[in-house]
């Protein structure tokens, strides 16, 4: 399998670390973790998605150590759109490519791929639904009992209650999330990269930003929208039934609300981290929907 290196440098005026395999020159294929979590859940489909013919990327998102904290000490949904077209500009080499998003990565995946259809032809989504039906979920009152976390994230005691106990919030965070999953190797790592208090006041700012808009710096409201904005590319859905944080998705609601010729997957066995808990299965699919890339 293709080997996987830690690489540094400046995309978007910000100073990001991400981990990459396969042949720079060849078409992108952008990798964007959400909360809480890094890119290290992505290195089984960086090696397959590399052996297939793509340069395979996935950054620490902005306020992620190692990737830096921005000045302003946001990391809004706006800014991960555009840093992601900006991954495109610096690593693309000029080709369109792919892109595939878990969580927020997936809400920037949504923003990317409608903001710049031609950057990126091939999309993959994981664990949350188009923004379209996952508007209507944010009524049910199941899905306002999983999103109970956010709230806790507006108060100003949010980053205290998070570090508690060695950010033992976040290990039972991805116990609900992915129930009988044994994540003690996945959490040292997202705990590390959220440690310094203002790497976490800025990942949650993500989530502060999206219920006060106020918070968004003007130029990224384009940005933001776009997320909410349906993309024109066919897409692979990916999903699991166990996830406790976005539950009771039908496959046939995400397909209605994504553009025709998409596809889409459930796994009956698994939760909200799909990238962990069943990778084979996440490779099998997504190497079956981007098959060969396309030189030019």
């Amino acid at each position: 399998m293709a080997d996987i290196s830690v690489t540094s440098g400046s995309v978007n005026d910000l100073a990001f670390t991400w981990l990459e395999a396969g042949d720079p020159d060849a078409p992108l294929a952008l990798c964007l973790h959400g909360f809480p979590d890094t890119p290290e859940g992505w290195r089984p489909l960086l090696s397959a998605v590399a052996d297939a013919g793509y340069h395979a990327v996935a950054p620490w998102a902005r306020g992620y150590a190692a990737t830096a904290v921005p000045e302003d000490g946001l990391s809004v949904l706006g800014a991960w759109v555009t840093d992601a077209i900006a991954f495109h500009e610096t690593l693309g080499g000029g080709r369109p490519g792919a892109i595939i998003g878990h969580d927020w990565g997936a809400l920037a995946t949504y923003g990317a791929a409608s903001s710049a259809p031609d950057r990126f032809r091939n999309v993959v989504t994981m664990s949350i639904p188009p923004t379209a039906l996952m508007a209507t979920k944010l009524f049910d009152y199941d899905q306002v009992q999983a999103f109970w976390y956010q709230y806790v994230f507006l108060q100003p005691s949010a980053e205290a209650i998070v570090s508690h106990d060695d950010f033992r919030f976040l290990e039972r965070i991805w116990a609900d999330w992915s129930p009988g999953f044994d994540a003690s190797a996945a959490v040292p790592a997202v705990k590390d990269a959220l440690r310094d208090p203002a790497n976490l006041s800025c990942a949650l700012s993500t989530y502060r930003a999206m219920y006060d808009f106020s918070l968004i710096p003007p130029h990224l409201v384009p940005a933001t929208m776009a997320s909410l904005t349906p993309h024109t590319q066919p897409t692979l859905y990916l999903h699991g039934a166990q996830d406790g944080c976005v539950p009771d998705i039908e496959l046939a609601d995400v397909l209605a609300a994504l553009p025709a010729g998409s596809t889409g997957k459930i796994f009956p066995d698994a939760g909200h981290f799909l990238q962990y808990e069943v990778p084979d299965r996440v490779i099998e699919h997504v190497l079956a929907y981007l098959g060969t890339p396309l030189s030019t």
